[in-house]
Order: C-alpha cells, then structure tokens, then sequence
C-alpha cells in the first residue's frame, strides 16, 4: 500500500507552485495545444502563483497579521485556542489516514463526475484537496471510522464541485478569466451563503439600493477612490491603531506610513500578479472547450478548476479583507463564549471572500456585512471543533507548541466542514443518509443543469 501512495505523497510535496505548471502542461497537451504551448502556459501560471504568495506573504503575512498582533498586545486581547494556521491544518490533513489516500480518491470522484456528466469541472488543483481531507479526518476521529471519514471527504468535495460549477460564471464575470471555476474546499463554502444575504439585501427597502465598488468609488472620489489609494488610507488607519506611540512619535510616523504603502502596494500588485494567471490559463482553456466541442457534442463547456488564490487580487475582496482582518480581532474578544483568538489564518481572510465578492455582484458593502456575520459564526464553529482538531492533531504527532487546544479559521471555521461533521457525530447514518442524498441530489440537478445550458448552446 505505501509503495501504491508513494507517488501520490511525492506529488503532495511538491505543493502547488510545481504541480500546477505540470498538470496543466500535461492536460494542455492532452486537449491538441502542443508542447510548446502549453509548457508556456503552465510555467505562466506556476509563475503567477509564486508571485501571488510571495505578495500576499509580504504585505498580509509579512506586514498585516504582524500589525494586528500588535493591536492584541496594545490593547490586551487574549483568548485560549490557538489558531495554527492553513499550512497546520493541511499538514494535520494530509498526515491522517483519510488525509494518506485523498488525491487518488479526489481524482477518481473528479473523474467519475466528468464521465457522469455531474460536473463540468477538471480540477487541477489537486493539492487543495486537503481541504476534503480535513473534513474526513474529523468526521474519522468523531465516529472512531476510516470509512465514515472517506464517504465525508467524497460528499464535501461532491457538493464543491457543483459549486463551483455553478458559480463560475459569476466567477468569470467578476475576475475577468475566461474558463474557470473555483471548487476550493474553504472559499467555495461560503457561496450559497452569500447567495442567501443577497437575496435578503434585495428585499430591504433602502439598504438593496446600496452599491459600493471600486468603480463607484473612484467615480465619487476619483484618485482617492483607486485600490492604490484605498489600500493606503486603510494600511494608515490600521497603522495608527497598532504602532502610534505618543512617546516616540518619529518611529510612529515611520512604522504607519510603511504599513500604508505596503498595504496600497499589495491592492495593486496582488491583480497583476493574477493576470498573469490569466494569461497562461487562455489557452489551455480554448484548448478544452475546442475538444469537447469536437469530441463530445451536448456535453457543454469544461471548466479547469483552479485555487481560489487566482480570485483574492479583486479590488473589493482585498478592501473587504483589510477592513475584516482587524474587525475580526475585535469580534474573537467581543463575542460570547469564542476562546479562538484569530493569528496565523487572519492573512487567508481574503480565501474566505473570493467566491462571496462575486455572488453579490462586486458590492463592497453587501461584502463587509456578510462577512461580519460570517466571521462571527465562524469563530462558534472555530470553538466548537476545536477539541476534536487537538484530537486529530495530537493523533498525527502534530507539534502544538506547548497549545492546550488549536484550531483554525481556514476550515476551523469551515460552515460547510461543521455541518457534515456535526450530522456524521450525531449519527453516522444520518450523516451518511443526509449529507449523501444532498450531494447526490445536487449532482442530478447539476447534470439536468448541464445538459440544459448544452441544448441552449447548440440552439
């Protein structure tokens, strides 16, 4: 058996940045798009990933969370869970027994959709399914079964993947890219929630009728509306918050204005490291819509499912992040009953954003309320699995550090995670039962849907 894993932990450690440019050049190739061609454009895409994680590790990893650290200790906030971050809580997934045979079993239910005509999505993003295998490890460790914890992981990612399918239009629309989806175990969770809030937002007289955007902004305030200019005001007035110091206001000054700058670089950088993305997935995505076109009439578009990291460089998901990164400090000390203190996950706050910015049509406003309400939530979920992720962890010889309990805001604080995981405690079988028939029942509905929009295209 460990002979039979073995390539698939050796495709695990190579992580993203390698994997991408391969998979993508090997399915480019497969589509008629040449060698050439689609080595190009892998290693362009490789190349914007890199470049999104070096800028976003700079200015929310490197300049943000150190920032709102600062505010935690200035302002004496302290909570007794601690939150160890994504890269923790991957490790912990991909080191449980679910977490061992997830990428073979994510690429046959992916392959199985496809042929079955259930989803219209490759998902290429092969290393991101961690995030089913989390969710397996925890339904494994409440149920004291391997084989709960893999009918969990195949249902999580069944229900993603419909997800994505549906919400890639409003994907491309919001982003630009042409040919995508996002079936990302964190960010795409969020999306039949915000699709919820817009629906409510529509019917209050007043409140539906507002509609802030990077658009309207720079129309209202010109230069001072731009993602350059924004991301400075913001970086300053957090800045103020967590450095000035009456005592030394010369090193106050210095420290605000570098956090300013830093902050207003990565609103414009971030989107141009994503158009590089976006230039190397065109032609692999003409490639795969010409062959199904060729070679399987009626089966509709085919999306490549990527990382929702191609989605946090929108200039209203930062604008969102940089407003909720510190309100959620404030929201973890305000809350009754939350023991989470948010820390190493507050730099992946814009993940959980990327499919909500597009499901309320770029309305920054409809944005920042939802995502109040969703953090807050978040953080009860956070709390709630926390005994059962120590569990997990201490089970794989995770170091805690010294840590009582940890948890996570990156699926920690996972809604979609927390109800399967709470339907398969309660009962197995009504886990089975409930979160099978739903994920069996929007892939139906997902394949009439397909079938549907084909017969429209071909009209």
């Amino acid at each position: 058996m460990e002979a039979l894993l073995a390539p698939f932990q050796f495709i695990s450690d190579l992580g993203a940045n390698v994997m991408m440019p391969i998979i993508l050049t090997i399915f480019g190739c497969i589509l008629g798009a040449g060698f050439g061609k689609s080595l190009r454009a892998g290693l362009t895409v490789g190349v914007g990933f890199i470049g999104l994680n070096l800028v976003i590790g700079q200015v929310f990893g490197g300049q943000l969370v150190p920032a709102v650290s600062e505010m935690c200790t200035k302002f004496g906030l302290t909570l007794d869970v601690v939150d160890v971050g994504w890269p923790a809580a991957a490790a912990i997934a991909f080191a449980s027994q679910v977490g061992v045979m997830i990428i073979p079993l994510g690429l046959v239910v992916n392959i199985v959709m496809i042929l079955t005509g259930t989803t219209q999505t490759v998902d290429v993003d092969i290393w991101d399914y961690w995030h089913f295998a989390f969710t397996g490890a925890l339904v494994a460790a409440a149920t004291n079964n391997i084989m709960f914890g893999f009918l969990a992981a195949i249902f999580n990612m069944m229900i993603i993947m419909v997800l994505g399918d549906y919400t890639a239009p409003l994907v491309q629309e919001s982003l630009g890219i042409p040919g995508i989806s996002l079936p990302h175990g964190f960010s795409t969770a969020y999306a039949p929630i915000a699709m919820l809030f817009d629906k409510i937002f529509d019917m209050i007289p007043g409140v539906k009728d507002i509609d802030i955007n990077t658009e309207s902004l720079q129309k209202q305030f010109g230069v001072f509306g731009e993602p350059l200019l924004l991301g400075t005001v913001m970086g300053i007035i957090i800045g103020c918050l967590a450095y000035f110091d009456p005592a030394d206001i010369r090193t106050s000054i210095i420290t605000i204005l570098n956090l300013g700058v830093q902050m207003g670089a990565g609103l414009v950088l971030i989107p141009r490291m994503a158009a590089l993305l976006m230039e190397g997935l065109v032609p692999i995505s003409e490639a795969a819509n010409k062959f199904v076109s060729d070679h399987f009439k009626g089966a509709g578009k085919i999306y490549i499912g990527l990382d929702s990291a191609v989605g946090v460089g929108h200039p209203v998901t930062l604008a969102i992040a940089l407003v909720l990164v510190p309100a959620c400090i404030f929201l973890a000390v305000a809350l009754p009953g939350n023991r989470v203190l948010p820390f190493a996950d507050l730099a992946v706050i814009p993940w959980m954003f990327v499919l909500i910015t597009p499901v309320v049509h770029n309305n920054g406003f409809r944005g920042i309320v939802s995502g109040i309400i969703i953090l807050t939530v978040g953080l009860y979920i956070a709390t709630d699995l926390a005994p059962t992720i120590t569990t997990v962890a201490a089970s794989v010889g995770f170091d805690m550090a010294g840590a009582s309990s940890i948890s996570s805001i990156c699926d920690g604080a996972n809604p979609l995670t927390w109800i399967i995981f709470r339907l398969f405690g309660l009962n197995p079988i009504v886990g089975i039962v409930v979160v099978g028939a739903v994920s069996v029942a929007m892939a139906i509905w997902n394949r009439n849907r397909i079938k549907k929009e084909a017969a429209e295209l071909e009209a």
